[in-house]
Order: C-alpha cells, then sequence, then structure tokens
C-alpha cells in the first residue's frame, strides 16, 4: 500500500505526515489491519526497538476533584463508586510505588485529583518524590497533579521529579463539550510550563468519547507541535454514574488503528497505552505492543487493569522485552528531554462527533469488562503489579 510505505519512510525520518495522510489511517478497513500494524511497527522498532516501558501509577488522592470532565469517575457529580480518599502520605505513597518498582516498572506516575496544586500540595508531593527517590536508585518520578501556577513547576524538579503529565485529551475545537471548568488553553499552558521547568512534558488524548476522526487528528497534531517526549493513548473508561457512562465507540481495530496513526504523527516519541486498554484490545493487546513502546503495569487510577504477572507474560510471549532502569527510553537526540533536546532547540515536527469512517462496527455495552479498583494505594489489600 502506497500510503503505508510514504509513511514509514517519513517515519524513519522523523518527517511529519499530512493531515490526509493521518485520517486516512483511521479510515484504513479491518482487511488491511495487519498491514497497518506491520508499518507502524517498523517505525516503531526503529526508534525503540524490542523494548516496553512499564509505568506505575500511585493515585496519592482519589475522587471529590471540583473539575466537570465528563469522562471521569472522579469528577464533581460522580456518581460511580470509586475509592474516595485524601492525600496518602509519603511514606505511604512509597510503599505503594514499591510494588510496582518490584514488579518492573522503571516510571513511577504521582496522580492527584482536583484543578490543581496549592502550594502544600507541591511540598507534600515533594516529600514524597524524594522518598521514592532515595529507596529506588534508577527510579523516573512523573508527577501529574493538574493545572501549574507559576513556580510550581521549578519546585517539583528541584524535588527530582524527572517528567510532568497533564493530558490535551481532545481536539479543542470540541474541548468544552467535554469540560466547562477549565480550558484547553489551560492545558497547554501547563504543558508549556513543565518544559520551561526542565521537566520531561508527557501529554496526550482519550479516544473514543464520541469524537471524529478530524477531532483525533487534531489533537495529535496539536501534541505533535507541544513536543511531548512521552504521548499517552487512553480508551475511555465508560465508568456508570458519569456523563459517558454510554459511549462505547470503540473496537479493538479501531484502537489499533488510533495507536498506529499516533506513532506515525510522533515517530520518535515514547507512545503509551494508557487506561482502558483491557476493556477495548482485550485479546488484542499484544498486537499493540507493535504500536506503542510504553505501557501501565497492573491497575489505573480508579479501575482495575490485569493482573500484573500477566503483563510480563504477555510482554515476553510478544517477542518483547521489559525495558531496564539501565537504558535511556528515548532515542539519542530526544536524550535530553523537552524542546531543547533537538537540534536549534525547537519542536521535533511542524506543523464535532462522527462515525468511524472505517466501516467498524461500534461495540456492544460491555460494563463487566469496567472493574473499580479495590486494592492497592488508599486501601489495605495488595496492590496489582
Amino acid at each position: 500500500m502506497d500510503l503505508l510505505n510514504t509513511l514509514v519512510d517519513k517515519g524513519l525520518r522523523r518527517e511529519t505526515p499530512t493531515r490526509a495522510e493521518a485520517l486516512a489511517v483511521l479510515a484504513t478497513s479491518d482487511d488491511d489491519l495487519l498491514e497497518v500494524v506491520a508499518a507502524a511497527g517498523k517505525v516503531r522498532r526503529h526508534w525503540f526497538g524490542r523494548r516496553v516501558k512499564l509505568n506505575y501509577l500511585v493515585n496519592l488522592k482519589s475522587g471529590l476533584c471540583p473539575e466537570d470532565c465528563s469522562y471521569c469517575s472522579q469528577r464533581l457529580g460522580s456518581k460511580a463508586e470509586i475509592l474516595k480518599y485524601t492525600w496518602l502520605k509519603p511514606d505511604q505513597a512509597s510503599e505503594a510505588a514499591a510494588a510496582g518498582l518490584a514488579g518492573g516498572a522503571k516510571r513511577v506516575c504521582l496522580v492527584a485529583s482536583g484543578r490543581g496544586p496549592t502550594d502544600r500540595d507541591v511540598d507534600r508531593v515533594s516529600d514524597t518524590i524524594k522518598a521514592i527517590k532515595e529507596q529506588n536508585e534508577g527510579v523516573e518520578v512523573c508527577a501529574c497533579l493538574g493545572l501549574l501556577s507559576d513556580g510550581q513547576a521549578e519546585r517539583l524538579r528541584e524535588a527530582g521529579a524527572d517528567a510532568y503529565n497533564h493530558n490535551l485529551n481532545t481536539s479543542e475545537s470540541t474541548y468544552g463539550d467535554i469540560t466547562t471548568t477549565h480550558t484547553y488553553a489551560d492545558r497547554v499552558d501547563t504543558v508549556q510550563k513543565a518544559h520551561a521547568a526542565g521537566l520531561s512534558a508527557c501529554s496526550g488524548l482519550i479516544a473514543g468519547m464520541g469524537e471524529s476522526d478530524e477531532d483525533l487528528v487534531d489533537v495529535v497534531f496539536a501534541l505533535r507541535e507541544l513536543d511531548p517526549d512521552s504521548v499517552p493513548v487512553n480508551f475511555l473508561i465508560p465508568f456508570e454514574g458519569t456523563p459517558l457512562a454510554k459511549e462505547w465507540n470503540l473496537t479493538p481495530q479501531r484502537c489499533l488503528r488510533i495507536l498506529a496513526m499516533v506513532r506515525f504523527v510522533c515517530p520518535d516519541v515514547e507512545v503509551r497505552i494508557a487506561g482502558g486498554r483491557e476493556v477495548h484490545l482485550r485479546t488484542m493487546q499484544p498486537l499493540a505492543l507493535h504500536l506503542a513502546n510504553s505501557i501501565f503495569l497492573g491497575d489505573y487510577l480508579t479501575s482495575e487493569g490485569q493482573a500484573g504477572k500477566a503483563d510480563l507474560e504477555m510482554i515476553a510471549d510478544a517477542g518483547f522485552e521489559v525495558e531496564g532502569t539501565d537504558r535511556v527510553t528515548l532515542p539519542e537526540h530526544r536524550a535530553g528531554g523537552g524542546c531543547g533536546s533537538h537540534e536549534g532547540g525547537g519542536a521535533c515536527g511542524s506543523l464535532g462527533a462522527g462515525a468511524d469512517s472505517s466501516g467498524s462496527a461500534a461495540e456492544e455495552p460491555r460494563p463487566d469488562l469496567v472493574a473499580v479498583r479495590r486494592r492497592g494505594a488508599g486501601t489495605d489489600l495488595a496492590p496489582n503489579a
């Protein structure tokens, strides 16, 4: 297929596809799916080999968020029956992180619900970062605390944080349909603050919220312009008790096409399969490893993932290897982190709801696949790692 040959050539040169090419990937048929995966897999292997980076989430503060993000089980007004608790103490968070690190994770992601941290919250998270770093040599720590105020990213960096996550989630044109308590521009500003402070920026998207192919391409191209080092691709988990509980729009094939499109647009970036992979990819998860070079190990913030042992077996059975702490994830030209690692200090790239144009039928709702997290951080039960 000429399209795929062109995209592979561009991916190996770090050249941005056209919007038409990105849309064409999403529009490919199920009959062409394995060719799409094979083509994007060539780009993935060129930049990342067969390594899979493992990341582990620690939910520092669960639920009771004042923001109204429609996709989130922790949102204002959510009736989802999730765990709710206030801040974990640094030693509790460090203990929770240790389980994931013992399971093979090299990055710990410290997440807290809320609009954004107070200065006291930054102090608390800084103490947690220091505790984790002191007890685990070579570990990476990423913070995800919401919208940042001036100076907070710098303080997290001084405490030892390596990265900061703040997702764009969806296109600018549809953002107001998903969230009203803050803006798309607020999110862009926080990613830029992380970059400016010398943190490795982590920013991604959520697919399956009723968006069109054009929306997906818009947000991925916007991410390419922001130039994060890692791009988490979440697939909506339709929690009962949230406004998007009825949005079951994804098939495993659709998810694979989305991951392939992200890989072609962001060829040398850590593409991470994040929340919802077990719910929507299901038995097709091993194929997704040919597209993404990073996953979360074990459970998520408020939902349970597959057993950590099963994750490790899946990676090995698919012919991949867990990336060790002795390896640098990013290619050499990006290894410094952020925009400044690129030649000239610039970015790496240049610059309404619709149906899936590929013709794949949307899935029947499968609420039985959504398991609320009842173990790990905030509970007395052992974590899944």
